[in-house]
């Protein structure tokens, strides 16, 4: 099994290898009702998940599931339009695939985004929270099995899987913006049920500030191959366990949107500002 997996990364690779306008420095990763960015780019070339070979696709209406290879910023950058979750069947490794694959390019910074519920009291719906730490509750891991030392090593160290200096310079892109960054835990949980009062209260317990069902896994890949990390959480909702509301899906996807404007011009001048 792993060695077919193995087999896929590299035939899929090469396939890019061939389509590919150029090596990209930078993967991005656009999570739920977070679109609006892949329309800044100044897109160079864009391909279908379905047309790329043994890349998964996407169940989700939300995700449109495109690879954009383009500039912004003066960087040169791929962009995954749409991702995958567990809660669709994917295993871990599966759901990664993309990511991993496009390691192989090796490019210098991922920089991942999603909508997460808050847990946070002092968070509000549209705030947005740099990542500096991760709890992964989802009951696999990307690396399980088989370990490729080309790839990165067997036990990857992820005391600082988020990058300080990258947050530092986005956090100062934000104060130039004069757009307020929250920081905190994000926890990635199976999904695709939302969470009940006491899983929430429990969440809070461990120390998480965010919830959502995504990230936690390419972040894993995208250390196990030497990629800098930089994710940012749109709050969608934040819920107290003692004065519980039903969440809606609609809703966080609508209060992602609204946030998709702020969120993209603060990514823009953090890639004008980029040193790599």
């Amino acid at each position: 099994m792993a060695d077919l997996y193995y087999n896929r990364v590299k035939e899929t690779f090469t396939h890019l290898q061939r389509i590919a306008p150029f090596y990209p420095d930078i993967v991005i990763t656009l999570g739920t009702g977070l679109s609006e960015l892949a329309e800044a780019v100044n897109k160079v070339q864009v391909t279908p998940y379905s047309e790329i070979p043994h890349f998964p696709i996407s169940t989700v209406e939300t995700h449109r599931g495109e690879l954009i290879f383009g500039t912004l910023g003066g960087k040169r950058l791929v962009l995954l339009r749409g991702r995958f979750h567990y809660y669709e069947g994917y295993s871990a490794k599966d759901l990664s695939f993309p990511l991993r694959v496009l390691s192989q390019f090796k490019p210098k910074v991922y920089l991942v985004s999603n909508a997460a519920g808050g847990l946070n009291l002092s968070f509000k719906a549209g705030d947005l929270m740099l990542i500096k730490d991760h709890i992964n509750l989802i009951p696999d891991n990307p690396l399980r099995g088989v370990n490729h030392e080309e790839w990165g090593p067997r036990f990857p160290d992820l005391s600082k899987a988020y990058d300080d200096d990258l947050r530092s310079l986005f956090k100062e892109i934000a104060r130039a913006h004069q757009e307020e960054i929250k920081e905190g835990v994000y926890v990635a949980v199976p999904g695709p049920s939302l969470e009940t009062p006491a899983e929430t209260r429990f969440l809070r317990m461990i120390g998480a500030d965010a919830v959502g069902m995504s990230t936690v896994p390419e972040v894993i890949v995208a250390i196990h191959s030497g990629i800098k990390v930089l994710g940012v959480s749109v709050i969608a909702n934040v819920n107290d366990p003692d004065n519980f509301r039903p969440i809606l899906f609609e809703e966080v996807v609508e209060v992602a949107q609204a946030a998709e404007k702020r969120l993209t011009n603060l990514i823009k001048s953090f890639l004008e500002r980029l040193e790599l």
